[in-house]
C-alpha cells in the first residue's frame, strides 16, 4: 500500500480510471458482437455497424484501445456485413 498522500491518490485514480476502461471495453465488445451477429445487409445490420464504429473510435480517442485495433475491427465487420449483403438473396 502506498505510504504518501499522492500516491495514495495516485492509487485512487488508477483503480477508478481502470474500472471505467473496463466499462468502456465491455461496451466495445458487446456493440461488435451484435454488430457482427445481426442480420447483414439490413437496417439494423447498418445501425450495429454505425454504433460499433462510434463506440470504438470513442475507445480509441481515449486510448482505452489502440487505435489500430480499433479501426481493424471497424474493417472487419463493414467487410464481413458487406460480404454477406451481397451473397443473401434479395427478396
Amino acid at each position: 500500500m502506498p505510504h504518501t498522500e499522492h500516491r495514495k491518490k495516485t492509487l485512487r485514480k488508477s483503480l477508478k480510471a481502470r474500472e471505467r476502461n473496463r466499462n468502456v471495453r465491455s461496451q466495445v465488445r458487446s456493440s461488435v458482437k451484435r454488430a457482427r451477429g445481426l442480420a447483414k445487409g439490413t437496417k439494423e445490420g447498418a445501425e450495429a455497424l454505425a454504433a460499433a464504429s462510434k463506440r470504438l473510435d470513442k475507445a480509441a480517442k481515449t486510448r482505452v484501445i489502440h487505435p489500430n485495433k480499433a479501426a481493424r475491427l471497424k474493417s472487419r465487420i463493414a467487410k464481413a456485413q458487406a460480404r454477406l449483403a451481397t451473397s443473401a438473396p434479395q427478396a
